[in-house]
């Protein structure tokens, strides 16, 4: 039987989510549609193969048993008890229990020289719990900063509710003193049956066992885990933006048959600012100037995120020109630079002027000014 990579069909990776498995098979089916290649045999049958691979991949199960078994996944999805024992491709045959085998360095090596490292051999791990390691799954949280603890950096000690192994069962999902159970899935045999000929292992049930514990955890449910707050110190680098992911290793979901942790992903929300826009590693900000300021030319004091700074504003002045401060935006993540500093100025009208005041922009206008109106 010929390897069919159902991964590669789909162009997603073997950790992909449902989520990305279900855009990519929409996306090809759309492409390869018999309805839009009318007459076209190729792109018939390769809709044909990309349908295949999605329903294998999008049903957890079937997904489970393909990972566990590649192209023989079909074959181990009909395993059941009364079935004779068959042999694995290549003429290999073996007993669990003891018995001897004649295959090198024992069973365990052969099994991991034929499906990966990732796997083990029968019997090799808790009842109930199938070959492989499996890992914990990743988890994001979302944190809010300010625009100065995104600048400066901080320190936070934030209390989340994140899952831990349950300390009754340690992660198995079995109620602790509960007696094993014959397998209902092998009858307690403990290999795999029914196989069509082609292979003989295991139980996936009962990882070889012949037993299994049907009685769930009582605290966790038979999950595995519980949930608890925990108190976590999470160092801020300067420069993080919205979005930006902070990665706390070893701190998501635990895993499965003493697989690794997954890790909690920190997202990033830096708060609006009353003064300051952030445009990437820029601030940009507006100040008020008077009409003398803008008509004369003037040194302005500005607000900066550090404080204050100055701007040379030159004479003539218009409301809405922009004025650059280098260097004083925000740090770059992972760098030594920093941003701009973008200033607009917006000349103002004085609303109430005394009479001297209204006296002098009277004599002003009569003296003529430059018509903003006229047309070249």
């Amino acid at each position: 039987m010929d390897f069919k990579d159902y991964y590669a069909i789909l162009g997603v990776e073997r950790n992909a989510t449902e989520k990305e498995i279900k855009q990519s098979y929409r996306r090809l089916a759309r492409k390869y549609h018999p309805d839009v290649n009318p007459g076209n045999q190729e792109a018939e049958e390769k809709f044909k193969e990309v349908s295949e691979a999605y329903e294998v991949l999008s049903d957890p199960e079937k997904r489970e048993k393909y990972d566990q078994f590649g192209q023989y996944w079909e074959q181990a999805g009909r395993t059941g008890p009364g079935g004779p024992a068959q042999g694995w491709p290549g003429g290999f045959t073996f007993q669990t229990g003891g018995a001897d085998t004649d295959l090198g360095g024992g069973f365990s090596e052969f099994f991991e020289s034929l499906f990966g490292g990732g796997m083990r051999a029968p019997g090799a791990g808790r009842s109930g719990s199938g070959f492989r390691q499996q890992p914990g799954a990743d988890l994001e949280q979302e944190i809010e900063v300010t625009l100065e603890e995104a600048f400066h950096g901080a320190t936070r000690h934030l209390t989340l509710t994140v899952p831990e192994t349950c300390p009754e069962c340690h992660g198995s999902g079995d109620k602790p003193g509960a007696e094993p159970q014959t397998c209902p899935e092998c009858g307690g045999t403990g290999r795999s049956r029914s196989l069509g000929g082609l292979l003989s292992g295991g139980c996936p049930r009962c990882g070889g066992t012949g037993h299994v514990v049907l009685e769930r955890c009582p605290k966790c449910g038979g999950r595995g885990t519980i949930e608890r707050q925990r108190r976590l110190e999470v160092k801020i680098p300067p420069g993080v933006d919205t979005g930006s992911r902070i990665r706390l290793q070893g701190e998501g979901q635990p895993g499965r048959q003493g697989g690794r942790k997954g890790d909690l992903f920190l997202v990033v929300r830096v708060r609006p600012h009353p003064t300051f826009e952030r445009k990437g590693d820029d601030l940009h900000t507006e100040v008020p100037i008077t009409f003398p300021e803008a008509a004369l030319g003037a040194e302005v004091r500005v607000p900066t995120i550090t404080g204050r700074g100055t701007i040379r504003i030159p004479a003539g002045t218009q409301s809405g020109q922009q004025f650059r401060l280098g260097g004083q935006g925000m740090p770059v993540l992972k760098g030594n630079k920093r941003g701009d500093e973008y200033v607009r100025v917006r000349v103002t009208v004085p609303k109430d002027l005394s009479p001297r005041q209204r006296e002098l922009v009277q004599e002003l206008a009569e003296l003529g000014m430059e018509n903003p109106r006229a047309v070249a």
